[in-house]
């Protein structure tokens, strides 16, 4: 749960009869009647709910005005009660001001009969940085995706497709940002054929805007004291595509393990193949830090990270035992640098106080030692790699997967005697650098790393160029980066580089270590030209074939957020991740700029 604030900052006010209010708009959150029943009439009847999802084995439901979380409450209590077997509600809602989440509890324990749905939304309640934040609620069936921004930005950066709008923004004359032409036409270009939408407004210019937008719009009788309300439709019948119900992943990585989890939350049924077992490449250090790329220039790059490492640090802490140690120290590596982790420092894409400038003084003491200055993540993490792979990756299977065909009809996997290891309807592979003989058109290199193992030394998750991390009877620390190689040999002098490297960010700890008692572990990774990972469908394939790849050191901070875009795509669902930063990690990407360098054009199968 995100921690509380000053009342000062809350967007809600209470009334003199204690009503919620906006404190920015001045209009009230929900009816003064009933905003239960209010949200009933207005969203689901007007939505046609539940008929409109009888037979679904997906529905989507956009709103714009998340507000209180009410009307998704109404919505997830009839869903559960009427959905049909096996189906799941995906949710986009958009909030530029959200409520915390004490807040919200305090003003949704008006309604009991909702209460064990309102304590389990505000137990997973998102937080107030800039972006998309997902909610998982398996427990009813349901995603939400929650962007914190205006509802213009959000809407253009959504990729989904919705069933149904709930468009409850605060009233056209108090929030006419909310309802301008531009956003009604977003709503239109995001809504699926034969889409439905219901608001509360029946101003002139709301009826006129849906309409201009391709709605067509009918009045219905109002709720309360409103004596109408709005309807609206657009044309065509809604299509559904077929889903994979078994799916391949081939590496048991961190990438394969989340690309797993997430389908084993969507109850599709994954089998994981790995030529040595789990993490028995880059996943299988003693420890992994989870951390960003820190990105000055906050563009899409920076939102990628920041989204990435709120959703990783979510799910890693809700996995047992598997955090060692929260926050990371980002030492200065340039006079630069300053200037730098203040700018990041004071970005909104990330929580309120997450990141922060320090002098020398304050790096020293978090650093345990003399530093200059520096930037603390207090949202990063160090993690048990073992720990998270064990909980997403129950089952591997132990096979070379040498082949990847599709047959015309499904694909198969081949182990390199020709034996086939099984037939699926979708292939994810995130086999790190052994991608590179299974997916031709994604350019990968491979980057050899060897870390240094501490026994009995302490020290402060700090990173410089290097790092070092707290590990379970000690630290791990380094580490080294030879690109085109391949072995995964321990190499001594390298022991003598890492100490060289600890050295460089935190010399009283190096003082302190003998080389002769420092062990290591090496692996290899993959990176890409752009040093962005690979993630979504592979071009020029067959429909099916999707990668997660290309994720260099990061891959325990990138792997949950981009496995769970992957699962999307591959499951036909609105992805959690924003259209930019979705561009940014496309596997086509490559393709496409080899194309434009050419002077000619590339259309993706």
């Amino acid at each position: 749960m995100p921690p509380s604030r000053p009342p000062a900052e809350s967007p809600l006010v209470l009334d003199d009869q204690g009503q919620p209010r906006s404190r920015l708009y001045g209009d009230v959150y929900f009816s003064t009647l009933d905003g239960l029943a209010e949200s009933r009439a207005v969203f689901l009847q007007g939505c046609g709910l539940p008929e409109a999802w009888a037979g679904r084995r997906r529905f989507t439901v956009g709103e714009l005005g998340f507000g209180t979380g009410l009307n998704i409450l109404a919505l997830l209590d009839l869903w559960r009660r009427t959905a049909p077997a096996g189906a799941w509600l995906d949710i986009f809602s958009i909030e530029a001001h959200p409520l915390a989440a004490e807040e919200a509890a305090a003003v949704l324990a008006a309604w009991p009969e909702v209460a064990d749905l309102a304590e389990l939304l505000v137990r997973r309640w998102p937080g107030r940085a800039r972006g998309f934040h997902r909610l998982d609620l398996p427990e009813v069936r349901a995603t939400l995706d929650l962007a914190v921004m205006e509802a213009g930005e959000a809407l253009a950066g959504w990729t989904g497709a919705a069933d149904a709008w709930f468009l409850d923004g605060f009233a056209p004359s108090a929030n006419p940002q909310m309802w301008r032409q531009e956003v009604l036409d977003l709503v239109a270009a995001r809504s699926a054929a034969g889409a439905r939408a219901a608001t509360f407004t029946v101003a002139g210019d709301v009826r006129r805007g849906l309409q201009a937008a391709g709605f067509e719009v009918a009045k219905r009788p109002g709720f309360g004291r409103k004596r109408e309300r709005l309807e609206a439709r657009r044309p065509g019948e809604p299509v559904s595509r077929p889903a994979p119900s078994r799916v391949a992943v081939i590496g048991a990585g961190v990438a394969g393990a989340s690309v797993r989890r997430a389908l084993g939350l969507q109850g599709v049924e994954a089998v994981v193949f790995d030529a040595r077992g789990r993490g028995s490449g880059g996943s299988g250090n003693p420890a992994a830090l989870v951390t960003p790329r820190l990105d000055a220039g906050l563009g899409r790059v920076a939102a990628l990270f920041a989204q990435a490492l709120a959703r990783a640090r979510r799910l890693y802490q809700e996995t047992p035992e598997a955090v060692i140690a929260e926050g990371v120290l980002q030492l200065a590596r340039s006079e630069r640098d300053a200037g730098r982790f203040a700018r990041i420092a004071a970005s909104d894409l990330f929580e309120p106080g997450e990141m922060l400038a320090l002098d020398a003084d304050a790096a020293a003491e978090r650093a345990r030692e003399p530093v200059g200055p520096g930037l603390w993540q207090g949202g990063a993490l160090v993690v048990r790699p073992q720990t998270v792979l064990a909980a997403w990756l129950p089952e591997v299977t132990v096979a070379n997967v040498a082949e990847v065909r599709h047959d015309g009809a499904s694909w198969r996997l081949a182990a390199p005697s020709g034996e086939v290891l099984g037939r699926f309807d979708a292939v994810a592979v995130c086999a790190g650098p052994g991608a590179s003989a299974l997916v031709e058109a994604i350019p990968l290199q491979p980057v050899r790393g060897q870390i240094g193992i501490a026994r009995g030394a302490e020290a402060p998750a700090a990173a410089w160029g290097g790092y070092a991390a707290p590990a379970d009877g000690g630290i791990v620390f380094g580490a080294t980066h030879d690109r085109d190689e391949a072995s995964d040999e321990v190499r001594p002098a390298d022991h003598r580089r890492n100490l060289d490297l600890l050295a460089g960010g935190l010399p009283r700890l190096a003082r302190g270590i003998s080389p002769d008692e420092v062990l290591g572990r090496a692996s290899v990774r993959a990176v890409t030209p752009d040093r962005l990972p690979a993630a979504g469908r592979v071009p020029g394939a067959p429909d099916g074939l999707h990668i997660l790849g290309g994720l260099g050191s990061r891959g325990f901070c990138l792997a949950p957020l981009l496995a769970e875009h992957l699962v999307a795509q591959m499951l036909g669902a609105p992805s959690p991740l924003p259209a930019a930063p979705a561009e940014a990690v496309a596997p086509d990407r490559f393709l496409r700029r080899a194309a434009r360098r050419s002077g000619g054009g590339f259309t993706p199968d």
